[in-house]
């Protein structure tokens, strides 16, 4: 998998009075009923079904029933366009830590609901978002995570923000990991079970050989599918928050 867009890629100032509605909304399209909303949900559609590389202003007018050129009366482009689809997708996630009571519960129903996000929108992982272009969406997710976690005593904001941002960096690499497992199923090659058959022979050949001790002494079921990796990262991490927390309102020895 490979980036192939980058957030704030266009015209930011732009971008920002689209999201923001501070910009002229365009008078009534050649189209009745053609909206900033529709077109932006278009593309989101479009995406899902088959990658952002098949997101383009002639696809989503395509798939609207008018002409490409209707759509830049609402926006200059697709770089435009891919800042309100991540901004849009945000909103998924409103309510989400309505329930938590702690900020450990906080923060454990962010990185599954931000997880769900990329399963379902796996496209967003082939976006470079390094510098993201801050919409409402984007901004009330934020500010509503820094609310359910304003109880972690003794944290600067600085490290408020570093919490989130290691969150967020796990929940995506394991995303990643799920979405290049789900491309490789769809590839047209072979399937898992195929896959780790064609190198069953080689393995365990090697594994009798005596070079990998530790290897060959792992349980039958060490590389099980089964097993909730993501619930076990998460909780360790969660586990040093807390720890973190301990010591600087003096419930654990800093040492």
């Amino acid at each position: 998998m490979t980036t192939s867009e980058s957030s704030g890629g266009g015209d930011v100032s732009r971008s920002l009075e689209l999201l923001w509605g501070t910009g002229e909304r365009p008078t009534r399209g050649p189209k009745p009923g053609l909206t900033l909303e529709r077109i932006v949900a278009t593309a989101v559609v479009v995406a899902d079904a088959e990658g952002l590389e098949a997101v383009s202003m002639r696809r989503v007018s395509t798939e609207l029933g008018t002409g490409a050129m209707s759509l830049y009366r609402y926006l200059p482009g697709k770089a435009e366009l891919l800042d309100l689809m991540l901004d849009q997708v945000q909103a998924e996630g409103e309510g989400t830590l309505e329930e938590a009571r702690t900020w450990r519960e906080a923060l454990h129903a962010a990185a599954h609901a931000s997880l769900a996000l990329y399963h379902r929108h796996p496209w967003l992982l082939h976006v470079n978002q390094a510098r993201p272009v801050m919409g409402p969406h984007a901004v009330r997710a934020l500010e509503q995570t820094l609310a359910h976690i304003q109880d972690m005593e003794g944290l600067s904001d600085q490290e408020l923000m570093s919490v989130i941002i290691t969150v967020e960096g796990y929940v995506t690499g394991v995303a990643r990991t799920h979405v290049h497992a789900v491309e490789a199923q769809h590839s047209g090659a072979m399937s898992p079970e195929e896959f780790w058959q064609a190198q069953t022979p080689v393995l365990a050949q090697a594994m009798a050989s005596g070079s990998y001790p530790l290897m060959a002494a792992l349980d039958e079921d060490a590389f099980a599918g089964d097993v909730d990796h993501f619930g076990f990262g998460l909780r360790c991490l969660l586990d040093g928050f807390e720890a973190l927390v301990a010591s600087r309102s003096g419930r654990l020895d800093a040492g």
